[in-house]
């Protein structure tokens, strides 16, 4: 077999994303052969060599699997939380392959969380240069400020520069939907915050061409084919 990058190895094994696996190697957590390997760069024959995490052997997945989890509420967007708060694999744990989450949402926040063991997928749906667009419908408090739609589309200045939606619809006296292209933390918060609305709850209902439809709070289920197909297409794999 041809030799591959040593983050591509840990990725196909379900442990974390490519992006993932570079922080692990970086901080020494990974060996190959027992010996610590810190060089991002580096490239073996899988079948050839025995790499670790964390003092655990990795196996590559053959058989890839991508599905959509509703998380609820209060639960932590990781798969293990060492304090023994609800995390995503509170609900997901009959199933037999090692997955991760695609992106994060934050604990207060609910909706649409993409699991996999594809690296190379997470690799693509988490990076910028994709932009793949996010839906959220938002529930507040109070009245909408005069301008909120005009301000959110034209953009605000964050601490970390300036962010804005794609799109926004008031869907109700209380409720509302806007639509984004990054991820960075807390980004729909922030940007409420700004405009002086107050959240009391914040739904992700769509990712890519992917929705939630009427998955059941706290139920995963498997992409059909077609959604599979569309979200491959949307990151050009």
């Amino acid at each position: 077999m041809a030799e591959m990058r040593l983050n591509k190895i840990i990725a196909d094994a379900g442990i974390t994303s490519r992006r993932g696996a570079d922080e692990l190697i970086m901080d020494g957590r990974v060996s190959v052969d027992g010996f610590i390997c810190r060089e991002l760069g580096a490239k073996f024959d899988p079948q050839m060599v025995k790499v670790m995490v964390d003092g655990e052997t990795i196996t590559r997945s053959l058989t890839k699997s991508y599905l959509v989890l509703h998380k609820p509420k209060g639960v932590l967007s990781t798969m293990f939380d060492p304090e023994g708060r609800p995390s995503l694999a509170d609900f997901i744990d009959l199933r037999k392959e090692r997955l991760f989450h695609v992106g994060r949402l934050d604990k207060d926040s609910e909706g649409l969380i993409l699991l996999t063991n594809d690296g190379d997928l997470t690799f693509r749906a988490t990076h910028p240069s994709f932009g793949l667009e996010k839906t959220y419908i938002i529930e507040f408090d109070g009245k909408l400020p005069v301008g909120t739609e005009k301000t959110l589309l034209k953009g605000i200045e964050l601490e970390d520069g300036i962010g804005r939606v794609l799109s926004f619809k008031q869907l109700s006296p209380q409720w509302l939907e806007v639509t984004i292209h990054e991820g960075r933390y807390h980004i729909i918060r922030r940007l409420m915050e700004a405009v002086d609305v107050t959240v009391l709850r914040l739904i992700r209902t769509n990712f890519g061409p992917i929705s939630l439809g009427d998955t059941p709070e706290g139920r995963w289920r498997d992409l059909n084919a077609g959604e599979l197909a569309n979200l491959q297409k949307a990151l050009d794999l």
